[in-house]
């Protein structure tokens, strides 16, 4: 079984304004070959794909992502199966904008996880079944505290990145619950600040504890560009897997149009490599990296890992960064 993850997919603003001339397929580039070829694929949603709500004022806010309804054929057109929702855009445009989004997914047969109609739907795991194998996701964000789901209030699901808050420990049994329904537990965690290479110094014990509580992949974002990877007890903890698809201006130190599709495989109930594509956002859309290209982005996640302790190879002629689980 292959399973594919990338992080941050903002299809509003500019995206949105492309997506009115051009096909679904198109932000994914010619990395649709790769999606297309795994058996399970997720990603994080940057955005509120709806049509009705309005901009969020309760509490200040810069920037705010909205795509059209319609656009929820883009997650179809890459047959993404799961998506994590437990993020500082899903409320970008009110409660209204969320509910819609949560029944358009619901609709399609898209699992999502980390935001819901109230407390319990957005704890909720995201269980589905592959090859046999039972997957669930669990997604949670320590951005927009003002979001947290409360009772029968819609939000997120907010877990402060601190091993002895009481919302941490919650997070940690409901780990421990999915892992004994499902063959292979995924947490995505958006969580820390919008830069830098190396996670936040509190992200490594508690992307520990979530694998000593069953998690069996870590899948970080948040932060916009690409931070190492960690294989902790045999399973991979991606700290941060930047951004794949949005209309961002580019920092041209830090990057953030250099991202990675990220390939695990697994046989059975274990898994064995982690694979990483080196990626790049031009003109609103995801493209493979080639050449010398690449190789940078590789070279940079390669050293990153290295002070995890993890030893990632290049592979030239297959065109990906290898990781052995």
């Amino acid at each position: 079984m292959q399973l594919v993850l990338v992080g941050d997919v903002m299809l509003g603003r500019l995206v949105n304004q492309v997506l009115e001339r051009e096909p679904p397929a198109h932000p994914w580039g010619d990395t649709m070959t790769c999606f297309e070829r795994a058996h399970l694929r997720l990603c994080n949603l940057e955005c509120v794909i709806a049509d009705r709500g309005s901009p969020w004022t309760r509490t200040a806010k810069t920037f705010h992502f909205r795509s059209a309804a319609r656009n929820v054929a883009v997650l179809e057109a890459a047959r993404i199966d799961l998506v994590s929702l437990a993020n500082n855009h899903t409320l970008d445009f009110g409660e209204d904008a969320m509910v819609e989004m949560l029944r358009t997914l619901e609709g399609r047969g898209i699992g999502h996880a980390g935001a819901g109609a109230g407390w319990r739907a957005a704890h909720a795991a995201a269980l589905t079944v592959h090859q046999g194998l039972r997957v669930a996701l669990l997604a949670f964000t320590d951005n927009q505290p003002e979001w947290e789901a409360t009772g029968e209030r819609p939000g997120t699901w907010v877990v402060p990145v601190d091993l002895a808050d009481e919302r941490a420990q919650r997070l940690f049994a409901s780990v421990s619950e999915a892992k004994a329904q499902a063959d292979l537990v995924i947490v995505a965690a958006h969580w820390g600040p919008n830069w830098g290479h190396r996670p936040q110094r509190a992200h490594i014990p508690f992307a520990h504890r979530l694998v000593e509580a069953g998690a069996d992949i870590v899948f970080g974002h948040s932060c916009h560009v690409l931070q190492g990877v960690e294989v902790y007890r045999g399973r991979p903890i991606l700290y941060s897997a930047g951004d794949f698809v949005d209309d961002y201006a580019v920092d041209e130190v830090e990057r953030n149009d250099r991202s990675c599709l990220f390939r695990v495989e697994a046989d059975g109930h274990s898994l064995q490599r982690l694979q990483l594509v080196p990626t790049v956002i031009r003109s609103c859309q995801a493209q493979l990296a080639r050449g010398a290209e690449a190789e940078a982005i590789a070279a940079l996640v390669r050293d990153l890992s290295l002070e995890f302790g993890t030893v990632a190879t290049w592979r030239e002629a297959d065109g990906c960064l290898d990781i052995a689980l």
